[in-house]
């Protein structure tokens, strides 16, 4: 069985090189329709995308999602993206930092990011299971230290543990290990998921018994991970653990749903994430109520081609998210969650069914 670091590489090689996408639990962005604006009134100079996330200005609304670090080979894909978030003035997350605290000669892949990056917003990140059988308050402070971080990542991933080989089950405890956490650092604390989405029930929780500042909702419809372990057992010669995993390829509450169920239900900032692949998928999440917009994998793909290719794709997703500004007539990102926004088909009948009154929801947002 491989160990922590060699498992974060074959992610990293499984990302890059087989399917890892959902196809049939789509993330919902499909089903929602901005309503196009023929008399803007305005220039398209006049279009912002400036924003502030705890304070910290960005200069536009775009997170690179945790990804990757534990790995030397790793080290480079961190680099890369911190030199590019540093000079567009976007916000990174860093991949689990659990393998860093396990070996020392893994804390520079983590480390570099801060290097590269010195006034970017950098989030740091460690898995909720782990906090509550293998590293406690000190260690949390030794990840935030390790690359000065902004805020803290605890991210919630129990579906992916179901399907690992290695899996770490065990999640009881976790609502307490996030309180410890949360009362002890400094930096503030989003609680995410990993592409299963975040339910209205479980934020009100978080956010109820003052656990979290934020919640990312990773939703379902982008990469799979349960698909990733799936490939990865495959791999290994498990087909036991790649046949159970499978069943969960397409598993989660997709990204609209969740991020809806999760903004009707608590008043904190939010990221929408998951399966996000473009402006107008950003344009939408955020007149849905979204604060920032995070992307993974299609970062992780340019930027293993190099630097200026993500620098393109970026630009290019940044430009259209400008596009979709101007042709709704916002011209900041608070207008933008002022826009009105049609919900039909899955989407519609989803949240319907979760007692979310979807048209309600849409006036309460263009009344904020």
């Amino acid at each position: 069985m491989s160990n922590i670091s060699d498992r974060k590489f074959e992610h990293i090689e499984i990302c890059l090189k087989e399917d890892v996408e959902m196809h049939y639990n789509t993330t919902g962005f499909e089903d929602v329709w901005l309503v196009h604006r023929c008399l803007p009134e305005m220039n398209i100079d006049e279009v912002g995308l400036e924003t502030e996330f705890f304070g910290f200005k960005l200069r536009a609304p775009i997170l690179i999602s945790a990804m990757t670090g534990g790995h030397p080979k790793a080290k480079e894909i961190n680099s890369a993206l911190a030199q590019v978030v540093e000079e567009m003035g976007l916000a990174m997350a860093v991949g689990s930092q659990r393998a860093a605290l396990l070996d020392e000669g893994l804390v520079d892949t983590f480390a570099v990011v801060r290097k590269r990056a010195p006034t970017a917003y950098i989030i740091a990140n460690i898995g909720a299971a782990q906090l509550v059988s293998h590293f406690d308050v000190n260690d949390v402070r030794r990840i935030i230290e390790m690359i000065e971080a902004n805020a803290l990542n605890i991210h919630l991933n129990p579906a992916h543990e179901f399907s690992q080989m290695e899996g770490d089950l065990k999640f009881k405890g976790v609502l307490q290990a996030i309180r410890r956490v949360s009362e002890a650092v400094e930096v503030p604390v989003i609680v995410k998921e990993t592409g299963c989405g975040i339910s209205r029930e479980d934020a009100i929780r978080l956010v109820e018994e003052g656990l979290v500042k934020a919640i990312d909702v990773a939703g379902a419809g982008g990469t799979s991970w349960c698909k990733v372990e799936a490939w990865r057992a495959k791999r290994h010669g498990d087909c036991f653990r790649a046949k159970v995993a499978e069943a969960f390829a397409e598993w989660g509450i997709p990204t609209v749903v969740s991020l809806i169920e999760v903004r009707s239900g608590v008043d904190v900032p939010v990221i929408a994430s998951g399966g996000i692949r473009s402006g107008v998928d950003c344009a939408k999440a955020i007149a849905l109520g979204a604060d920032l917009v995070g992307i993974a994998l299609p970062a992780l793909r340019t930027v293993s081609r190099g630097t200026d290719v993500l620098r393109a794709y970026l630009n290019v997703l940044i430009e259209q998210l400008r596009g979709a500004m101007f042709l709704t007539a916002s011209r900041s990102l608070k207008d933008l969650k002022r826009a009105k926004v049609v919900i039909t088909g899955r989407v519609r009948e989803w949240l319907q069914m979760r007692g979310v009154d979807v048209d309600e929801y849409l006036r309460r947002k263009r009344a904020l």
